[in-house]
């Protein structure tokens, strides 16, 4: 069988796509569930761009991965510049990763009208860049910018770049379709002609500006590429890049070719709604293979076929990327789902088990009011152990206020909360200052807790996210507050659904309080 070497870059070609925006510890944890995936190669961003990128490198060295090598990504040398003085080369071996992708201009069009260099020069920075790099890295890939558009324009000039490239030692030449605009049958024609006049391993990088982006991948790949880069979801630029969720199983499930092993590609669907959870869009339900309706059958002529024989109306068994079977008109749907999350989390569940159609028909009616749990595992849990009656409660509710004032126009407004709470039989009682409603309440009930509860004080709220659930309602619409919370052990999500803002995050607060003290509860030995 063989093998394809996946590369992702949603972390940098990605996060350029109109309206996403990863932190630092988003970007972490993408790299986490991407090696969970099996992903070979992560593309984590351009140090020598901004400081964000640098401090995810520099934190990314110290994450655990099983699969996946770190990569950093960055252009050939400055022209008029020598390679060792450049401060973008610079800045890819202070990233400490061991693996490198430069990127360079192969179309003469770009060289002349965007570089203003001669062609000649052009070839000397390819040539510079990756033998500089190639000597002090264990890999470097070269990204051979605009090449389909370049070779079309001129072939024998496009092909000098990559053999530049390739006798200075690149490890894979990557050919990218940087507009989007090659249609299927002319990368397959092209990616052949350099497949025979090159030694090098090949590589594709496509974006999908004509809606060809995983077809144009797909097809590099038939004509002898073996290097695949991308994004989960298809983020990117523009229209977006080339679409993992849909690369991946077509190449192993349709073509034979080995990408990652049958169980890191059952955690595909899992890995695309926590992407689009982290960057606060919504699922598209019509994605291929991994969304919603995927496998979701509702017609009537469907529903009888796929109860006798699924291969009736389904091309792949769904389980096989994570997802499964959903007929609109019953509750069958989800299963397998849940009795591999609870596996995930030491629970034992029985196929036929009443709690496991409680949890179902909870799920479900969750959804109904805007729940999703992708990104807030943490929540889930709780819900699964409440059903399974392993659940106990660490504090209760007595009552909360919040006030928010603005007392001149111009100021900051002040947020204090204050809040009632009963741990055992204590009554706690206490209030709290912070630089939002939402921060004051966090204070607040943290304060009121650390004298039962001292390991609270290592949490940190990571990050928090808002999404309005119904835009047409305006103000009165139901939101959806995912928080990520994180201590120097464990980083985790909890959810929170209400038509009140306040209501909402409270929900997420306590449960990321709660699942954090579970989880001490186990390590002790308790659980």
């Amino acid at each position: 069988m063989k093998r394809i070497e996946v590369y992702d870059t949603t972390l940098r070609d990605g996060s350029q796509a109109e309206d996403v925006n990863f932190s630092v510890e988003d970007k972490l944890r993408i790299t986490e569930k991407l090696d969970e995936l099996g992903i070979h190669y992560i593309e984590g961003g351009w140090p020598g761009a901004n400081p964000k990128d640098a401090e995810y490198f520099r934190k990314a060295r110290k994450l655990d991965l099983s699969n996946a090598a770190v990569v950093a990504f960055g252009s050939t040398h400055r022209a008029r510049t020598r390679v060792e003085k450049d401060g973008n080369v610079k800045a890819i071996l202070n990233a400490g990763t061991g693996v490198a992708t430069i990127f360079g201009k192969t179309w003469d069009f770009h060289v002349t009208d965007a570089l203003r260099i001669s062609l000649e020069e052009n070839l000397e920075l390819i040539h510079n860049t990756v033998r500089y790099l190639k000597e002090r890295l264990d890999k470097v890939f070269f990204d051979a910018e605009h090449f389909y558009d370049g070779y079309r324009d001129n072939p024998d000039y496009a092909l000098r770049c990559l053999i530049a490239a390739q006798d200075s030692g690149a490890d894979c030449i990557v050919l990218c379709d940087t507009n989007g605009g090659t249609l299927p049958a002319e990368v397959g024609k092209i990616t052949s002609a350099v497949k025979k006049a090159l030694k090098s391993p090949l590589g594709i990088h496509a974006h999908n500006d004509s809606e060809c982006g995983v077809a144009n991948s797909v097809m590099a790949v038939e004509a002898g590429a073996r290097h695949v880069q991308g994004t989960i979801n298809g983020l990117g630029e523009r229209c977006g890049n080339a679409n993992l969720c849909s690369i991946i199983p077509d190449l192993q499930l349709k073509l034979g070719y080995r990408c990652v092993t049958d169980e890191q590609l059952r955690r595909l669907r899992d890995v695309s709604r926590f992407v689009n959870e982290i960057a606060n869009l919504r699922h598209f339900r019509r994605q291929p293979y991994v969304g919603d309706s995927a496998f979701a059958h509702k017609g009537g002529i469907h529903v009888s076929a796929i109860a006798k024989k699924p291969r009736t109306y389904e091309h792949i068994v769904p389980e096989l990327v994570g997802n499964s079977r959903r007929v609109l008109i019953s509750d069958l749907a989800g299963k397998s789902n849940v009795l591999r999350k609870a596996e995930e989390f030491g629970l034992h569940i029985q196929k036929d088990s009443p709690q496991l159609m409680e949890i179902l028909a909870t799920i479900k009616e969750l959804e109904n009011q805007g729940f999703q749990f992708e990104a807030a595992e943490g929540s889930f849990e709780l819900l699964m152990r409440k059903t399974l009656g392993l659940h106990r409660r660490f504090f209760d509710l007595i009552g909360f206020r919040v006030i928010v004032e603005k007392r001149k126009e111009g100021e900051e407004p002040l947020s204090e909360a204050t809040i009632m709470v009963r741990v055992g039989g204590h009554v706690e009682h206490t209030a709290a200052t912070g630089n939002g409603p939402v921060n004051a309440l966090d204070n607040a009930l943290r304060k009121a807790l650390e004298k039962f509860y001292p390991q609270l004080k290592s949490i940190r709220l990571i990050d928090y996210k808002v999404r309005v659930l119904a835009a047409g309602r305006g103000t009165s619409a139901k939101v959806r507050v995912l928080i990520e919370s994180g201590d120097d052990d464990l980083r985790w999500g909890t959810v929170g659904v209400s038509e009140n803002i306040i209501e909402a995050s409270w929900q997420a607060l306590v449960d990321s309080i709660e699942y954090r003290l579970l989880k001490e509860e186990e390590s002790a030995g308790g659980g």
